[in-house]
């Protein structure tokens, strides 16, 4: 699990995604990237919380992830969670680092 809105010395802390410029921009581009990552299905949304759960491959595991903006503060708070286990080898902040490599470079 990673959450941009756990206390910053948890080792569960991952940096909110920081946008400059409109933020119905940001979220646009943030909603297209989750829409056609693989095994990613967007199950509740609005114009300033978009939930999702991303499937693996393999054995069909799923995580849930959130996004919610902050147009005042100019960030997207973003959470990744297994269902199942307690250590998740690292792959709910892989995932989430990749978003926002894509959002950087997009």
């Amino acid at each position: 699990m990673v959450s941009s809105t756990v206390e910053q010395s948890d080792k569960h802390y991952v940096d909110p995604f920081r946008f400059t410029g409109p933020a119905s921009a940001a979220w646009k581009k943030l909603r297209a990237n989750i829409a056609s990552s693989k095994g990613a299905s967007i199950i509740a949304e609005s114009e300033t919380y978009l939930y999702a759960e991303f499937s693996s491959g393999l054995f069909g595991f799923v995580d849930d992830v959130e996004f919610a903006i902050d147009e005042k503060a100019g960030v997207i708070h973003a959470r990744s969670s297994s269902r199942l286990g307690i250590d998740d080898l690292g792959v709910n902040r892989k995932r989430i680092e990749r978003i926002r490599y894509a959002l950087l470079i997009g």
